[in-house]
């Protein structure tokens, strides 16, 4: 005689939650999506381009399990510097923090939650700096990326260089989630 077999719904439910995948960690921007072309309202306004240089609103997902603080870097690695370029750094974000409004660049209007850092970009400041490519250069790309992190804040001064802060983003990350966008002239 064979043993009996009771299917039980919620106990296979259980499991199958259990053995599904996490969430993805994703982020978005209502002012511009993945390979879609930068507006013109965060581009910089210098170096011969007439944008508005307002950082872009930002929101992410739910990051991974562990998370203790995070970060957002936007970095142009088409630059024909050799090395990119760091448009935006910002770190020790707070770990329940789930998204960044348009302007949250501008460091004169403080617009990031307390204890977050807007390091120094490789235009010599802290705060965002948009997108301006050489003029004629094929459309550069824009990542955008927000770093979960498993240390509560980076020990690095206001000042740290993009590369700096990204080689220690990368020392503690858990994980991160990116857009691309672009932009030529």
């Amino acid at each position: 005689m064979s043993p009996k077999i009771t299917f039980r719904p919620a106990l296979f439910a259980a499991v199958l939650l259990a053995a599904s995948p996490a969430a993805a960690f994703e982020l978005h921007s209502p002012d511009f999506t993945d390979k879609a072309p930068i507006p013109e309202r965060n581009v910089l306004a210098g170096f011969g381009c007439a944008g508005a240089n307002r950082s872009p609103a930002l929101s992410w997902t739910e990051p991974p399990a562990g998370t203790r603080s995070l970060a957002v870097t936007i970095y142009d690695p088409d630059a024909p510097t050799g090395s990119g370029w760091w448009h935006w750094v910002v770190f020790n974000l707070p770990a329940a923090t789930r998204g960044l409004p348009a302007g949250a660049g501008d460091p004169a209007k403080n617009g990031l939650p307390a204890g977050a850092v807007q390091s120094r970009t490789d235009f010599g400041t802290s705060g965002y700096g948009g997108p301006c490519p050489p003029q004629g250069d094929k459309p550069h790309r824009y990542v955008v990326t927000v770093h979960a992190l498993k240390v509560e804040s980076l020990p690095l001064p206001a000042d740290a260089s993009g590369a700096m802060v990204g080689f220690n983003l990368n020392a503690a990350s858990l994980g991160k989630a990116t857009l691309t966008a672009r932009y030529g002239r």
